[in-house]
């Protein structure tokens, strides 16, 4: 009965004994695991060096840090999931009471020597310490990585662009004589997966993972695993800081052609506009690339509306100097009719002069002829005086109402002349800018409406 008891205790519990105490230094023993065990770290854990060690690789994308288009650089920040199986390595658990899995310092077992191909600067994160070995001899550790990989940026839709980096994973020295690699998930499960996980995307935005396992054709050549990361840029903070202002500054431009082209007020207004656009070109200098295959579109598109801003401004200081040839000949014309009006008054008044003096000889000749008719001197003197004043004083009143009279006609003529001039149309000069400022209106109205549905049509192509 007792016996009976004891294997029917021995089979629930699985074989496992509960009053026995167990520990993990028990398995550690057993195995004969230690840190001066050179079995275990020294090489490849294979009874039989012709045989491969298979590593499966798992990646997930935990964030997206940055994305620097100045330097062609992506870093993300991964966690990497290395398995293998250590053929040195199994016990039963039965005799270690249930114990099945123990995690051990990583520094005292060999690993697989992966790296990345893209890496540009070493992981300043700290490695995992630990790793996991189960009683099959499965070995498992764990790792999360920020890296700081190369990348090859395609700007030319900037900033609706669509970037896909690869991080390759091979082994540092060996083939794939030594070691195969094969990726533990597929495509579908490593994008829902890194979705689930991740935690932040900055300016991107994470739309999958494609998982490609590339095996070697030969002994002499190695395994790769690339995982291809596809994010596609979130463009509304370029748009608002961009496209807007520029497209703003060239809605401007338009509207300058409701200024008047007589001052400068709308010269110095389409050379500010012009300002405008260059800090926007320099700030946007900045953030591309210095080489590139192809002139990304934004820069086409901010080199375009300058081009044509430039074209309005040389445009505005033709149609001014036109305007300014017919003021010189009009400022010409007047200052010859003002000589010709002066040197009439400087006669008109010669003429006054020589009039009077007629008048002055007359009297004296008549008051000479009273004399030799006879009378008393006296008698004569004081009724030429008498006549004289007489005759000087009408000639004096007739001569005043002959001035103003003249001032009269003076003031009309100014009126009408004024008049004139008000009605008077434009110029030669002045008609021909006035048309060719309205035809290179409807034609640069209609080139921009041109170049901005082409190059709106080309961001929103599907070509890179």
């Amino acid at each position: 009965m007792m016996l009976t008891a004891f294997l029917f205790l021995f089979f629930l519990t699985g074989g496992v004994f509960p009053e026995n105490n167990c520990s993990y230094q028990d398995v550690l023993n057993h195995l004969k695991l230690t840190k001066d065990n050179e079995l275990f770290y020294m090489t490849r854990p294979v009874k039989n060096y012709k045989q491969p060690t298979h590593v499966s690789l798992e990646v997930l994308l935990y964030a997206i840090l940055d994305v620097v288009e100045k330097d062609q650089k992506f870093i993300p920040y991964v966690w990497t999931v290395m398995r293998w199986h250590n053929e040195y390595i199994s016990w039963d658990p039965h005799q270690f009471c249930g114990i099945d899995n123990i995690s051990l310092p990583a520094g005292i077992m060999w690993k697989p020597d992966l790296t990345i191909e893209e890496m540009t600067e070493k992981d300043k994160t700290s490695p995992t310490p630990y790793l996991t070995i189960n009683d099959k001899g499965d070995v498992e550790i764990n790792n999360d990585m920020v890296l700081v990989s190369t990348c090859r940026m395609h700007i030319y839709k900037f900033p609706f662009d669509i970037q896909s980096c690869n991080l390759t994973f091979k082994s540092v020295i060996h083939t794939a004589k030594n070691i195969r690699l094969q990726a533990s998930d597929n495509s579908s499960e490593a994008t829902e997966w890194s979705r689930e996980v991740m935690r932040t995307q900055y300016e991107w935005l994470f739309l999958n993972m494609v998982v490609t396992t590339v095996n070697a054709t030969d002994w002499v050549s190695q395994d790769k695993i690339i995982y291809t990361i596809t994010m596609k840029r979130r463009s509304i903070l370029y748009i608002v800081n961009f496209l807007l202002p520029v497209l703003f500054f060239l809605c401007l431009d338009l509207a300058s052609f409701m200024i008047s082209d007589s001052g400068g007020e709308k010269l110095g207004f389409q050379v500010t506009v012009l300002l405008a656009v260059t800090v926007l070109q320099l700030i946007l200098n900045e953030i591309l690339p210095a080489s590139s295959n192809r002139i990304p579109l934004i820069a086409v598109y901010l080199i375009g509306i300058f081009g044509l801003m430039f074209l309005s401004l040389l445009e505005t200081i033709l149609v001014m100097y036109l305007i300014n040839k017919d003021s010189l000949y009009e400022e010409n014309t007047a200052d010859k009719d003002q000589s010709q009006s002066e040197e009439c008054n400087k006669l008109g008044t010669a003429n006054f002069h020589n009039h009077h003096i007629e008048v002055n000889k007359w009297t004296h000749c008549a008051s000479i002829y009273d004399v030799s008719t006879g009378g008393t001197p006296s008698e004569h003197q004081s009724a030429a005086r008498e006549g004289n004043s007489n005759k000087l004083m009408d000639e004096f009143h007739a001569l005043e109402k002959l001035s103003g009279e003249l001032g009269q006609i003076e003031k009309t003529l100014s009126l009408l002349l004024h008049n004139m001039k008000k009605e008077e149309k434009p110029g030669y000069w002045t008609t021909v800018a006035e048309r060719l400022n309205r035809v290179f209106f409807i034609l640069y109205l209609t080139v921009v409406c041109l170049f901005l549905s082409i190059i709106f049509s080309k961001w929103n192509s599907e070509e890179q």
